[in-house]
């Protein structure tokens, strides 16, 4: 989550930098203006005053557009503001005009392209419209006052244009790249889900598979024992027997099935990592020992293999995972490197790899979970051989 949350905090600074440039460029023709005597204070404090309003109201736009809403009242309350402010600042497109340009910027946020260019044609109609006859009447700031009304026009129109073509494009690029980034966390959440269902879809055949039969032999040799209870005692004697050892046998079945569960198998816990690594967009690569782990380890490791890239898919950005197994005759390592480090996982393993740590000191080994210096992670569970316990 916190990789989402750098995505949008990064999302919210690029649309927000359109609003320092709107103050830096307002702030610094309004200075030259006031020197040159092309705005009185009349007319700056309203603008001001617009401006303040119209800052205020678009954050609340740019969060609503990060959660895929559209605020129409906030926007058309921040586009009269816009237009105020621009009119009594004299529509320079360099400085109090800009601000209808940051508005076009949000007001075209999750809507479609026909209402885009509608919105950028507008917003390019106005700006021209209310520049333009500010230089007429002398109320432009700097970088109209010294041509003329047609070339004033001219460079105006074509000032606009670029803005209003710029702009829009712009500022939906990042929110699409902002979406893409919320989908892609979505679809790996979505991977991690699958295979917790997956396994408890596992489990529940594997159940069905081992016992079902038992049970059911024994609900029907249990109802025939009833019936010959009266008849034949012997009979139902022998029956209740074997329903005995049906029942025997299904619960030895059931502590098989759960001890499969719970000792995992190396091998296929590998397959299925990988698998899903992979289909979340980890690329994922297994080196293994050419000869067989020595007894006890794989189960173990198994454990630690699940719990590791349960943790790279939840709590990490990695684009890629490295699982590597070796022994020798005093010691088996396992190493599961990836490249999503985390601060927190430094400080804090978290209860899972907690619950690993335990699970080896149980048999005698040991679990290390540290980011190194090259931006990787890397957990390393050892055993020494042979396994206490």
């Amino acid at each position: 989550m916190d990789a989402i949350k750098r995505a949008r905090r990064l999302t919210w600074k690029v649309l927000l930098s359109n609003f320092v440039a709107v103050w830096l460029l307002v702030i610094m023709t309004s200075v030259v203006a006031f020197g040159e005597g092309l705005l009185q204070w009349w007319r700056a404090v309203p603008a001001l005053i617009a401006l303040i309003c119209f800052t205020w109201l678009c954050p609340r736009i740019i969060s609503a557009a990060l959660d895929r809403r559209y605020l129409t009242r906030e926007v058309v309350l921040a586009g009269v503001l816009a237009v105020v402010a621009a009119a009594l600042g004299g529509g320079e497109p360099f400085g109090w005009g800009f601000v209808l340009v940051c508005w076009l910027g949000l007001a075209t946020l999750q809507v479609r392209r026909r209402t885009v260019w509608l919105l950028a044609v507008g917003t390019w109609a106005a700006g021209v419209g209310i520049g333009v006859p500010a230089v007429a009447l002398g109320a432009a700031t700097t970088m109209g006052s010294d041509l003329s009304v047609g070339q004033t026009l001219v460079f105006y129109m074509i000032t606009y244009a670029v803005w209003c073509v710029i702009m829009p494009p712009s500022n939906r690029m990042w929110m699409w790249i902002w979406s893409l980034a919320v989908q892609a966390h979505e679809g790996r959440e979505a991977h991690t889900r699958l295979a917790l269902a997956e396994e408890r879809l596992r489990f529940a055949r594997d159940l069905h598979d081992l016992v079902g039969h038992q049970l059911s032999a024994i609900a029907v040799k249990t109802e025939l024992a009833v019936r010959l209870s009266d008849v034949d005692a012997g009979a139902a004697k022998a029956e209740m027997a074997e329903v005995n050892a049906l029942t025997r046998k299904a619960l030895r079945e059931l502590r098989q099935a759960v001890r499969g569960y719970r000792e995992l198998d190396l091998a296929a816990e590998l397959d299925s990592v990988k698998g899903v690594l992979e289909a979340a967009g980890v690329r994922c690569e297994v080196h293994l020992p050419y000869r067989q782990l020595p007894d006890g380890v794989a189960p173990v490791f198994a454990y630690a293999v699940r719990e590791a890239v349960t943790n790279v898919l939840k709590h990490s950005t990695a684009t890629f995972c490295d699982i590597s197994i070796r022994f020798t005759a005093q010691e088996a390592e396992l190493s599961v490197r990836n490249d999503g480090v985390r601060r927190r996982q430094a400080a804090d393993l978290g209860s899972g790899l907690t619950g690993m740590g335990e699970r080896l000191a149980a048999v005698g080994g040991k679990l290390s979970a540290h980011p190194t210096e090259d931006g990787e992670f890397i957990l390393n569970a050892v055993v020494s051989l042979p396994l206490d316990g």
